[in-house]
């Protein structure tokens, strides 16, 4: 049996070790640009989306100008592929809708990994209007070829428990989870 120190030892090296994630994550989501943050309000929980202007302005002033008009509040995760992204941004539902601005693309070197927030788009690279996804994993292959605008960065959690799709019928969701509300951090009343 280890002596008193060495236990009192390990007892502190694991309840530092427990509070680290729970630290760093708060400490993330403190220090975010109020401006540039998105709560997105899940039948699960809050996830957070730090917006990217710098890689994006004109997609991330869209995206806050929907936003602002409650554009996406009840919106449905329409296209939920496991082990890749879910998708959302339609008032029709089904993926043919959106706001009816389309938007010039930006697209940059920013990776798709875990978390990411890229719009989704037609094969017209300038067709992107409000659909976006947030993806499950790295998705390289997305790289290059769609606008990144934000990424997660506390809540995925609760992007995992999306209501999935078929990757038979492309992800396509039947009774999907919706969009509780998504607001600007700016925009909320304390």
């Amino acid at each position: 049996m280890p002596s008193k120190p060495l236990r009192i030892l390990v007892i502190l090296f694991s309840l530092v070790t427990l509070c680290l994630p729970i630290t760093a994550n708060a400490a993330t989501t403190s220090s975010l640009d109020p401006q540039n943050t998105i709560y997105l309000d899940l039948p699960s929980g809050r996830v957070v989306i730090r917006l990217r202007p710098d890689l994006a302005p004109n997609h991330v002033a869209r995206i806050k100008q929907l936003t602002r008009q409650k554009f996406y509040d009840g919106l449905a995760f329409h296209r939920v592929i496991p082990g890749f992204m879910a998708q959302t941004g339609d008032p029709l539902g089904n993926g043919s809708g959106g706001s009816g601005k389309e938007l010039k693309a930006e697209f940059s070197r920013e990776p798709h990994l875990r978390g990411t927030v890229s719009m989704a788009r037609a094969d017209e690279p300038d067709s992107a209007d409000s659909q976006f996804f947030i993806c499950f994993a790295s998705a390289p292959f997305l790289n290059g070829q769609y606008t990144v605008w934000g990424q997660v960065v506390s809540g995925m959690e609760f992007v995992d428990k999306i209501k999935s799709g078929s990757s038979f019928n492309n992800g396509a969701v039947s009774n999907p989870t919706r969009i509780v509300r998504m607001r600007i951090a700016t925009d909320i009343q304390p």
